[in-house]
């Protein structure tokens, strides 16, 4: 697993966010239109993709799309 993989599936999963590319150091709570709604999808996401069940505590720690990756990379090791 890479950082663009899984922004690649944060892209694809989010059709309904408006569109523009996803980096690295993106805020998630500042994409155009992001909700909580957005935060249990990906939550799913992520378990689907990645077998990894995130905390909301993680989730809420997580300020951008790398804090993420981080976690996910962690809990892989």
């Amino acid at each position: 697993m890479d950082i663009q993989e899984l922004i690649n599936h944060i892209e694809i999963e989010f059709d309904d966010l408006q569109k523009g590319p996803l980096y690295p150091d993106t805020s998630i709570r500042e994409i155009e239109g992001w909700s909580s709604m957005h935060a249990l999808l990906l939550i799913a996401l992520i378990d689907n993709h990645y077998d990894v069940l995130l905390t909301g505590e993680e989730l809420k720690n997580a300020l951008t799309v790398q804090d993420i990756y981080e976690v996910i990379s962690k809990r892989k090791a």
